[in-house]
């Protein structure tokens, strides 16, 4: 099939899966087995694309013309693939995860949860396959609107709370900041196409290039930077599966992929690299690096604390793109992929915690690894991932930062990453140690606890394998994103 088609279904298909889940939400089997169909479909799709372009990027399809040089316009790119990759192959874990969760927890209203997390996924891919600023926009907002009832799903005035933040912000993000730099844009360079080498070199000078970064930087609301990233935190109060969606399918990644393809594809890296327009938002995000980190291992709550670690390492990928080196870019790519796998596995682990215990308070799970080892040993390979130890898939990113903070001429950057990864040990260690190596007798579970249903405990331990399986395959995904940095090495 050819390339253009298979976009195009990549995102009808979860598209069509709404639709199915709505159609069929009298029939609970056939809804919950038509959308995992959907979405093996869905990733289907977008291996048959990896399989026609590899490495390449496409000519342009455009579906209409909106302005002269302003298109609703696709086309396939290599950092656009891997998150259409990462987005429609977490898709299917998640949704056996989310189907062991919703039931074992008996929350309710599944139609309505399960149709507005394909939308989200229909516009993640929208947004992964977006061939200029204007598409990727449009399906930026679709994301926000579609994953807000997902926040609120509980219905609580915690979650009603929490929804309306997340909503404020990310909303008063984009429309107010975002939205205004991709109108500067296309006032000063006439496209907003994503262009090899950025297309700001010669439209935009002097003090206007770091303003109109900033413009973009905080406009990205979803690329959680401080002090934009309450709304992260507060989404907290949706269920588990939310949290996996929120942090490593969709939402997240899109904001700090949005930030690469900005500071790769609008500004470029080498424009950036000359007028050293993004050396302030280099700072911003080391700051942010190390203080989300000690907010972290302030919190008992276990979701909480993760939703602070996916603030800290969302902005190794905007350092990566500050840092305006093309291993740098790399890094930040390539953290793409590794965060996701990792932090879905600690999100998982949480909720299955959760369905089993009813615990969400850290200082509540001693012992319990010793019940539920496959949870804690998942969740045990998800955080030396994250950490960035060998033999796990996160070493691999953060070693390339690393390269590109020396290739700036930053070493204070390597110290930034590497106190970083000793905050992760001790704000994500420490449950993996009341688990496994405190008595019984401080044990607050109640008896006869184990591990959760198969549809809940299965898929982190899939993705804990993942995190082996990036490791292993990172010099293959480290080739495959060389063409967006112009095959520098």
């Amino acid at each position: 099939m050819d390339t253009n088609t298979l976009i195009f279904l990549a995102m009808l298909i979860p598209t069509a899966a709404m639709a199915g889940n709505m159609a069929f939400r009298h029939l609970p089997d056939v809804r919950d087995g038509f959308t995992f169909v959907c979405a093996v479909l869905t990733f289907c799709c977008v291996l048959g694309i990896l399989s026609n372009v590899g490495n390449g990027t496409t000519e342009e399809v455009s579906l209409f013309e909106v302005f002269p040089g302003l298109d609703l316009a696709f086309n396939v790119e290599p950092l656009g693939l891997l998150f259409a990759l990462v987005a429609s192959g977490l898709w299917i874990i998640t949704h056996v995860y989310g189907l062991g969760y919703m039931r074992g927890n008996d929350e309710k209203h599944h139609t309505r949860f399960f149709a507005c997390f394909s939308v989200a996924i229909a516009s993640a891919i929208g947004i992964a396959f977006a061939a200029n600023m204007f598409t990727l926009f449009l399906f930026y907002e679709v994301l926000t609107i579609s994953t807000y009832p997902l926040v609120a799903h509980k219905g609580t005035p915690a979650a009603i709370r929490g929804a309306r933040v997340y909503l404020g912000v990310l909303i008063g993000t984009s429309i107010g900041l975002q939205l205004t730099a991709v109108i500067w844009t296309y006032v000063v360079a006439g496209t907003l196409d994503f262009t090899q080498g950025g297309i700001l070199e010669g439209k935009v000078s002097g003090a206007l290039v770091p303003v109109l970064l900033g413009l973009y930087a905080f406009g990205i609301g979803k690329a959680a930077l401080m002090p934009f990233h309450k709304w992260l935190p507060a989404a907290m109060v949706a269920p588990t599966p939310v949290s996996a969606l929120l942090h490593a399918v969709a939402v997240v990644k899109a904001g700090v992929f949005t930030m690469l393809k900005v500071g790769v594809y609008i500004f470029g890296i080498d424009f950036l690299a000359q007028t050293g327009a993004s050396e302030w938002l280099m700072w911003l995000a080391a700051y942010s690096v190390i203080a989300a980190s000690v907010v972290a291992m302030t919190k008992d709550n276990l979701k909480a604390r993760l939703a602070y670690s996916t603030v800290s390492q969302l902005s190794y990928i905007t350092l990566g793109m500050a840092l305006a080196t093309s291993m740098g870019a790399l890094g930040g790519g390539m953290h793409i992929a590794m965060h996701a796998m990792g932090k879905i596995t600690l999100f998982m682990c949480a909720g299955s915690i959760y369905v089993a215990t009813h615990k969400t308070e850290i200082s509540q799970m001693q012992g319990l690894g010793r019940v539920m080892p496959i949870t804690f040993g998942a969740f045990l390979i998800g955080a030396l991932s994250i950490i960035g130890l060998p033999p796990l898939g996160g070493s691999w990113s953060k070693w390339l930062l690393m390269v590109g903070a020396a290739d700036a001429g930053h070493q204070i950057m390597i110290g930034v990453l590497m106190l970083s990864s000793l905050l992760n040990v001790a704000y994500l260690l420490p449950l993996v140690g009341r688990g496994f190596f405190l008595s019984d007798a401080e044990n607050n579970a109640t008896p006869g606890i184990k591990e959760a249903p198969w549809m809940c405990w299965l898929p982190p331990a899939v993705t804990a394998v993942g995190c082996l399986v990036l490791f292993l395959y990172a010099g293959a995904l480290q080739e495959f994103l060389l063409p967006m940095v112009g095959g520098a090495q």
